[in-house]
């Protein structure tokens, strides 16, 4: 058994978010069949650009002033929702979305994917 501290894992800082990766093929903790981390939007990052990648679950950790955007394509994201702890995202493959802040505002989440490969665009 692996125990992971959030604390521990090493910050990748990607457009708009810092990921942690806890479980994964390059992770702190080995898998073959799963991905699981830490996300973190805030000002410190900038805000995300809309993206779609492979099927995915959000868990939200902490939301203030934050939303999900999510529609059809990267220039119709004519669905919003406020985000709010404890909430889970089940977020479809290839489903364009982008996670947004207002003014002060943050979004702390965990992710899962239930694979290691194609989680993101340029994997393809």
């Amino acid at each position: 058994m692996d125990i992971i501290r959030r604390s521990e894992v090493e910050k990748t800082i990607l457009p708009g978010r810092v990921a942690q990766t806890a479980v994964g093929k390059t992770a702190v903790s080995k898998s073959v069949r799963m991905t699981l981390g830490y996300g973190r939007f805030d000002i410190g990052s900038g805000h995300a650009e809309p993206h779609f990648h492979a099927e995915e679950s959000v868990y939200i950790v902490s939301a203030k002033n934050s939303w999900i955007d999510f529609g059809g394509s990267k220039d119709n994201l004519d669905k919003r929702v406020t985000l709010e702890p404890g909430m889970i995202l089940h977020i479809a493959e290839n489903e364009w979305h982008r996670f947004d802040f207002g003014e002060e505002g943050h979004i702390d989440i965990v992710f899962f994917y239930a694979q290691i490969d194609n989680i993101r665009p340029e994997e393809k």
